[in-house]
């Protein structure tokens, strides 16, 4: 990897981090901050949940970063028939053998597009759970390591939407971030349109790492130097959810750890080895709301709202200097 040294010694790949954005942003155009916030995830080595109304890009995104990195890629098309055996994988007797042989499902990738997942029920999407925070899987008793990185990709259309099922709640704080993408701009939306005059420009992606130097950005993320101070402004930030009146229930330990991490990754981006106090500010909505219960409010409706609170707690927290 092509690589620069920060003032404090840490070596940073910027050139390289540099180069998967803009292999990026040739499919997915004019929304950089959608495209940090998703390498955020990868980076720190979490799972990242999409949610937006059919057709504004998310299966693209998710798509087009599989394509920039050398990794295994797998799309699965969530349905309402989903089993858990047809992600996990099943032991199959092999007469041949004389024994049973365990063939493995689609989750053994390290790139997953688990797309419109909230389309399948609550028994399939709750067999993720290990796999999302162990990185491994049990089936019949034995445990099945899956590729290194593993990072899965889950896309979901609202709640509302008809035919759709809400995530549980252990498993969307598993989720790194959460994210929505948005309509794009009337510019932005003829650039999309030419750049699929020909072909679709996807076809085009070239990978621009490999599997090895995404985790060795991941170790990298871990380097990047949080200050006490900046630590304490996080605290504050995720103590004051589990307090505030009218929440039921407030960001778990595993929430502070994601934000802690997740700003981590995205100084890491932004060419920097150390966390700022704006770095949090970013990252505290997306990596937060969707962790919260709010009384009386589901669906998009509850993260909004979560959203709305988080956003004024930050607005109250001291600042450090």
């Amino acid at each position: 990897m092509d690589e620069a040294h920060s003032a404090a010694g840490l070596t940073i790949p910027n050139e390289t981090i540099g180069r998967l954005i803009a292999e990026i942003e040739k499919v997915y155009i004019g929304k950089r901050d959608r495209i940090e916030l998703a390498l955020v995830t990868l980076l720190a080595g979490g799972h990242l949940i999409i949610e937006d109304v059919p057709g504004v890009g998310k299966t693209i995104l998710a798509h087009t970063i599989a394509g920039a990195i050398d990794c295994e890629f797998r799309r699965i098309q969530f349905t309402p028939d989903l089993l858990p055996t047809d992600l996990l994988g099943v032991n199959i007797f092999d007469e041949s053998k004389s024994r049973f042989v365990f063939k493995r499902g689609p989750l053994f990738a390290s790139i997953i597009l688990a797309d419109e997942i909230n389309r399948t029920t609550p028994k399939t999407q709750s067999c993720l759970l290990e796999a999302m925070n162990e990185y491994q899987i049990t089936v019949d008793g034995v445990v099945h390591p899956l590729p290194q990185p593993f990072c899965v990709l889950a896309t979901q259309n609202p709640f509302e939407y008809e035919g759709t099922y809400p995530l549980p709640e252990s498993q969307l704080d598993r989720f790194f971030l959460r994210m929505n993408l948005g309509y794009p701009t009337t510019q932005q939306g003829k650039d999309v349109i030419r750049a699929q005059q020909l072909a679709h420009p996807i076809e085009d992606v070239e990978p621009v790492m490999r599997a090895s130097d995404v985790m060795d950005l991941q170790q990298l993320v871990r380097q990047v130097h949080v200050s006490d101070e900046v630590l304490d402004y996080m605290m504050h930030i995720v103590e004051a959810t589990r307090d505030r009146e009218g929440v039921i229930t407030g960001v778990s330990p595993r929430g502070g750890i994601h934000l802690y991490r997740a700003s981590q990754g995205l100084a890491l981006i932004r060419d920097r080895d150390y966390v700022e106090p704006d770095d949090v500010k970013e990252l505290a909505v997306p990596v937060l709301s969707h962790r919260m219960r709010i009384p009386g409010v589901g669906g998009s409706g509850g993260f909004e709202e979560a959203a709305r609170i988080v956003g004024e707690i930050m607005e109250r927290a001291p600042v450090p200097l």
